[in-house]
């Protein structure tokens, strides 16, 4: 049977994308939605495109070199990819395709233009839309220029540019083919780009419209500004006409050309307001048809619309699934627990059945939605409260949320706990007494309760493990819940936020528990950092077990580390260290994050750097040091409100709040520690399991049960049905494209993304705001630190990030100051920077990117800004 290499547009739908491409895909099935018209055309094959690439072997070799190819050396990928460009297209066309391009041109008319349209099979898909990295070439006239044409169309599948973008994708050179759509021209008066979503804010509800005179290839390439309107329940809600100068226009012999738009008419609008309805009502019903927001390229011609593509809009964040259509408003999890970054889908799942609200996935991320609480009078203040003080930002973006009339209609009573505690935090527990003894209960029941978790679960498996960990979990739930355990956190906050307000009001001084909590006894994070100092000066005094740890590549070092001279003290110091903290990692509230326990070689440089840096002794004497100055601090300040009147009432007060601070303020890291570390032992006994089913041939690979939510993995189970190799496929690409996508602090069921904005005064021009929480200014070099596992820091540096958690904190030991783009007054980064005495600020929107590695920059710690210096 002969290959069909040229079908009709009619004939083309997305059930074959492999063999028409992303683009024609989509123009077969908006042809055949009602209402929507789309120029009348044909595609010819990928089987072509193959066929073209058989005839000229050297294309197997180049891809091969381009594959292997250095990222990094752009000179090369450019080189390659030009020799591979200029093969395809000088090979020439088979005579039997020719002839069967040249019968579906006849259809037309011999000398009818037409626009010839790249169409490959990584093209407009959910993940990647892969907009503007192929060729498009308009009024193409006559058979010999269309298949020259066709011919530049498979070649520009190897452009600069759209090598780049598969090799970001994670797309392999190899797999992807061109398809070319070849289509009637249109020759509009006006035309343009409708996004169905807002494509700046994400909300749903409102259309955008970008229109323009002439072809749309004049906006698209940034020749022209455009009117800009946004349209929002049928009606216009915001109008930007531009004055449009220049315009591209088809050229009667082929191709465009730009020419002049009269004065009189550069500033009349593209579309009337009749006409821009009318094109989202079109757009409205292409996007029901595709399920999601669509990015639509648009043509007037003669008052009618032409659709000339439709593709996904890629670079929302999604909207988290329920069942109706009320208004909601979400609150990000990650920003509460300093982990931004998508979680798979075993992971999100956990935090789900064991956190103590219930959690909507949306884009990898979990949110809290808090309508119900806003909504009410009685609870709104106090969530605005809480969530205020661990990230002003979320407030202001709730607040904004607010501000719009009726989003969030006031309930008629109020309702107590409705929506449930902010995330991260409880109510407002009762006021706990001063006493150790608390801490050391609360600990030691902790301890008591992962012990009986370890041994319980070690007998179990199969069946029988999921119907324990739903036990598990509940008790893992009751430990969070513990009054007690909330009332101890909470005194420690609480003293915290009164001994600033107090001593600012009394004394003038701002901030200044952070000097009074310096090295506050049990802050299982902060000892943590400074345990791996002593690991160090184990290991300094070796100078093979160094030598060899220099030269550490993989994480089973371990054990031929203790064959070494002094190998069995360095193995035996950093097997402690793992005993006490191998539980942690960076991300570590998504249980498929590999733990230090499971990794041991991501401490390796961090132990050289302290080995190199430090000298022994530096633990005891970093502690003790800032004991002594905490201990000034407090005989400074009771000294100085002694003075004042009514001073001794004042310096008792605050002597009894200092006090409490120092009893509680280490706590607030535990119940996170203990949590993470019950997550080490199911992780432990759910591998156990993923190696069972990989040995039954049910799983593929260990760790494709990272790609299974926690129900279907119990569902797995307990059934012993094979895993479909497409979900997990399916799983791995939804994590890569969420890896992309920028969480916001506050969602709105309307998919509008809310970041919050710093509204105060004092900051001075061109200088970053955030969140005071950690006194002291400081200037340093900035080390801008995206992964732990890439940190370069040198005494003095100053670490720029877009959020730590409480992995960090053996880096904090080593630096001068910290800058993070998520975090608040009581977030792990800031608790611990108050204890090392580091300068800090957090909650700095865009961080990373304003700026730059190794620029010099001051940190403000008690005003809460950077500034950028010469």
């Amino acid at each position: 049977m002969n290959e069909q290499y040229v079908w009709s547009l009619h004939e083309v739908d997305e059930t074959r994308t492999a063999t028409f491409g992303g683009k024609a895909a989509h123009l077969g099935t908006l042809s055949r939605i009602e209402g929507v018209r789309v120029p009348a055309g044909f595609c010819v094959t990928t089987e072509a495109f193959r066929r073209i690439v058989a005839q000229a072997p050297s294309v197997g070799d180049l891809l091969d070199r381009l594959s292997h190819a250095d990222p990094d050396d752009r000179e090369a990928v450019r080189a390659l990819s030009a020799q591979i460009r200029r093969t395809i297209e000088e090979t020439a066309v088979p005579d039997d395709l020719a002839a069967a391009i040249t019968r579906a041109l006849a259809r037309s008319g011999e000398r009818a233009a037409y626009a010839v349209r790249s169409s490959a099979t990584a093209e407009d898909m959910p993940t990647a839309s892969f907009a503007g990295q192929h060729d498009t070439y308009l009024n193409v006239v006559g058979p010999t220029a269309v298949l020259r044409h066709i011919s530049r169309c498979w070649a520009s599948l190897f452009t600069e540019r759209a090598v780049a973008y598969r090799r970001r994708n994670g797309i392999d050179h190899r797999t992807v083919h061109m398809a070319v759509v070849v289509q009637q021209m249109a020759f509009p008066q006006a035309s343009g780009v409708l996004f169905t979503a807002d494509p700046v804010t994400g909300n749903r509800k409102v259309a955008t419209i970008d229109a323009a005179f002439g072809l749309g290839e004049a906006l698209v390439s940034g020749l022209v500004n455009p009117d800009v309107l946004s349209v929002r329940d049928g009606r216009i809600v915001a109008r930007k006409i531009a004055a449009k100068q220049r315009a591209l226009t088809a050229r009667p012999a082929g191709g465009t050309h730009e020419v002049a738009v009269h004065p009189e008419e550069q500033e009349q609008p593209a579309l009337t307001d009749a006409q821009a309805l009318r094109l989202v009502e079109l757009g409205r019903r292409i996007e029901a048809h595709f399920g999601r927001p669509q990015d639509i390229e648009w043509c007037l011609v003669d008052d009618g619309f032409r659709i000339v593509q439709s593709r996904p809009i890629t670079t929302l964040f999604p909207v988290p699934q329920r069942g109706d259509r009320d208004n909601r408003v979400y609150v990000s999890v990650g920003h509460a627990q300093m982990m931004t970054d998508p979680m798979k889908a075993l992971g999100f799942s956990m935090w789900q059945l064991t956190a103590m609200v219930p959690m909507h996935e949306a884009g990898g991320r979990l949110f809290v939605d808090v309508t119900q609480r806003l909504a009410s009078p009685a609870s709104r203040a106090a969530l605005l409260d809480a969530l205020g003080k661990g990230d002003p930002l979320v407030r202001d973006a709730l607040e904004t949320v607010l501000d719009r009339d009726g989003f969030v209609p006031p309930l008629p009573r109020p309702a107590p706990g409705a929506g449930g505690p902010p995330p991260g935090g409880g109510g407002a527990p009762e006021p706990v007494e001063t006493d150790p003894a608390i801490v050391a209960d609360l600990i030691e029941r902790s301890r008591a309760s992962l012990a009986a978790l370890e041994r319980d679960i070690r007998t179990k498996s199969g069946p029988a493990l999921f119907d324990f960990l739903p036990e598990a979990f509940e008790e893992h739930k009751r430990l969070l819940s513990d009054p007690l355990s909330m009332q101890a956190i909470m005194a420690g906050m609480e003293a915290t936020w009164w001994l600033n307000d107090k001593l600012e009001d009394w004394l003038g001084e701002k901030n200044a528990a952070d000097t009074l909590t310096l090295s506050a006894p049990g802050n299982i994070t902060s000892q943590m950092g400074l345990a791996l100092l002593d690991v160090a000066d184990v290991i300094r005094p070796l100078p093979e077990v160094v030598a060899y740890l220099h030269d550490v590549q993989d994480d089973g070092f371990l054990e031929e580390l203790a064959k070494l001279p002094g190998g069995p003290e360095a193995r035996d110091a950093i097997e402690a260290y793992l005993d006490r903290y191998g539980m942690r990692c960076v991300g570590e509230i998504d249980i498929t994050r590999p733990r230090w326990r499971e990794c041991p070689g991501a401490l390796v440089p961090v132990i050289l750097d302290h080995v190199r840096t430090f000298a022994p002794g530096a633990a005891e004497r970093r502690f003790e040091l800032g004991r002594q100055k905490a201990h000034r601090k407090e005989q400074d300040v009771l000294a100085r409100l002694r003075a004042l009147p009514d001073g001794d009432r004042k310096a008792d007060e605050t002597r009894r709040m200092i006090d409490r601070v120092r009893t509680f303020i280490g706590y607030r890291e535990y119940p996170k520690y203990a949590i993470v570390s019950r997550y080490f032992v199911y992780k432990q006994a759910l591998m156990r399991e993923a190696e069972r089913l990989v040995k039954t041939g049910v799983l593929a690979e260990r760790e494709d049960v990272f790609h299974l939510t926690f129900q279907e993995l119990d569902d797995v189970v307990r059934s012993g049905r094979r895993v479909d190799p497409r979900l997990v496929r399916q799983r791995k690409d939804a994590y890569r494209a969420h890896l992309d996508l920028t969480p916001p602090r506050v969602l709105t069921s309307d998919g509008e993304a809310l970041t919050g904005s710093y509204r105060r005064e004092g900051v001075p021009a061109g200088a970053l705001a955030g969140v005071a929480v950690s006194a002291g200014t400081v200037e340093g070099r900035a080390r801008v630190v995206l992964d732990m596992a890439d940190a370069e820091l040198e005494p003095g540096d100053i670490l720029v990030t877009a959020f730590t958690d409480p992995s960090w904190s053996p880096l904090f030991v080593r630096i001068a100051g910290l800058v993070t783009e998520v975090g608040g007054l009581m977030t792990h980064g800031a608790v611990i920077a108050r204890e090392y005495g580091l300068p800090a600020v957090v909650g700095v929107e865009r961080a990373t990117r304003l700026i730059r590695d190794g620029q010099r920059i001051r940190v403000h710690g008690a005003d809460g800004y950077i500034e950028i210096l010469p």
